[in-house]
């Protein structure tokens, strides 16, 4: 007896695959055991009632409080309603306000939702030109790679969109260091005297099984103050992004925003939708794309956050152009404050993008003498250099006076 396809599947097991397809593509963790799941759920209730058919799916297939306003809104999408194109190109249009307030836009939702047709006949190469393009492959750089060194400030809408499922693709996991706790191990690095007697009294005596015990390792915190003035919006939106994939990575990172006031969007940050977050924090701070008030603003976390976030060998990402010409005497003694709380500093500039780029500015040579590293943060391929040196952050040995150069890239000390 052959085994059924999917083409002869009835039409609700069709139904089901494809919406758990539309969970996946929208960032849910699925997996086909979840349609089967699904698949069995729905042989115990009444397909004819909309809610219990709702509340079976939600039980197999949301496994997070946060998860469930996306479910909700792909199954009112997918299930109901006939013109559910219609209804996903009104997620990408923006609203004209007045009257009820619109819905969040979801544009993972509709990502996952966009109808991709297949290519017709007309439209496949033939022979001669695949093998042309072959020909042509070595010498020509695709969208993507030219997307990896355009500077931010430079992007069209278009090329934003692109570069943020790029930012929110990467994963990459930070380095661990060890601590000096213990943890009960099978194969340790040291034995464990008191566990494996107790073993060998309840084994009867008999001293068969050695236990062991290994060091603890845990990821060092990061700290990320985000300037947000005029002249770092740019920047400051894709370093967000990438945050937002470090948060989503369960990295132990805090990010606080500041222009002329502080402000800490850690919480707004962990909202699974990159998209959705981005937008929370725009209507939260009042200061985005103003001025700045760089001293002022490390007055306040020192003397706020400071003592409760920079402890466990915390690392200061400090992204800012340094283009501060107020109160430079509060700016170099808050920055001198920072450097004893945090046992590094990190200085992300996209000045740096600049080959003739020199310390003349006040705010520069107030902040310059106090970092560790001075980085470049202006595109795609900046970004994916310092999350390798994130990954390799806490095996660096802490260097102390430090005086870094002038000018220029200036490498881990």
């Amino acid at each position: 007896m052959s085994t059924p396809t999917y083409d002869h599947a009835p039409p609700i097991a069709r139904n089901v695959v494809h919406f758990v397809r539309v969970l996946r593509g929208a960032g849910l963790p699925m997996s086909p055991a979840q349609s089967v799941d699904a698949l069995d759920a729905l042989r115990y209730i009444d397909l004819s009632q909309r809610d219990d058919v709702r509340a079976a799916l939600a039980a197999v297939l949301v496994f997070a409080p946060d998860e469930r306003p996306l479910f909700d809104a792909a199954f009112d999408l997918f299930w109901h309603a006939p013109d559910w194109e219609g209804k996903l190109r009104a997620l990408l249009l923006p609203k004209v306000q007045g009257g009820l307030p619109p819905p969040k836009r979801n544009n993972r939702l509709a990502d996952a939702l966009a109808v991709r047709p297949p290519p017709s006949a007309a439209a496949r190469p033939n022979a001669q030109q695949t093998e042309q393009r072959e020909l042509h492959a070595n010498v020509t750089f695709s969208a993507e790679e030219r997307l990896r060194h355009r500077d931010f400030d430079t992007l069209t809408a278009d090329e934003w969109r692109t570069l943020r499922h790029l930012i929110r693709a990467h994963r990459l996991p930070l380095a661990t260091e060890p601590t000096r706790r213990m943890k009960a191990s099978s194969r340790g690095t040291h034995a464990d005297l008191r566990a494996s007697a107790r073993h060998a009294v309840r084994a009867g005596g008999d001293w068969t099984v050695w236990k062991y015990r290994a060091v603890v390792e845990r990821k060092p915190p990061l700290v990320l103050m985000l300037d947000i003035s005029g002249s770092m919006s740019s920047y400051s939106r894709a370093v967000l992004y990438f945050c937002h994939a470090l948060l989503q990575s369960r990295e132990r990172l805090q990010v606080f925003l500041f222009g002329t006031r502080l402000t800490n969007a850690t919480r707004a940050l962990r909202e699974r939708d990159p998209d959705v977050a981005i937008a929370t924090i725009a209507e939260q701070v009042v200061d985005w794309s103003g001025g700045t008030r760089i001293g002022g603003a490390l007055a306040e976390f020192n003397r706020r956050w400071a003592r409760r976030v920079l402890g466990g060998r915390a690392t200061v990402l400090l992204v800012t152009d340094g283009l501060d010409h107020e109160a430079i005497d509060v700016l170099e003694h808050e920055m001198a404050r920072l450097h004893r709380f945090a046992h590094r500093i990190v200085w992300l500039n996209p000045l740096l993008r600049y080959t003739a780029f020199a310390p003349k500015a006040r705010g520069v040579q107030a902040i310059l003498p106090h970092v560790d590293a001075h980085r470049p943060v202006h595109n795609l391929e900046c970004l994916a250099a310092f999350g390798q040196d994130l990954a390799q952050l806490a095996r660096v040995p802490h260097a102390s006076p430090r005086h870094p150069p002038s000018g220029g890239d200036t490498r881990w000390n």
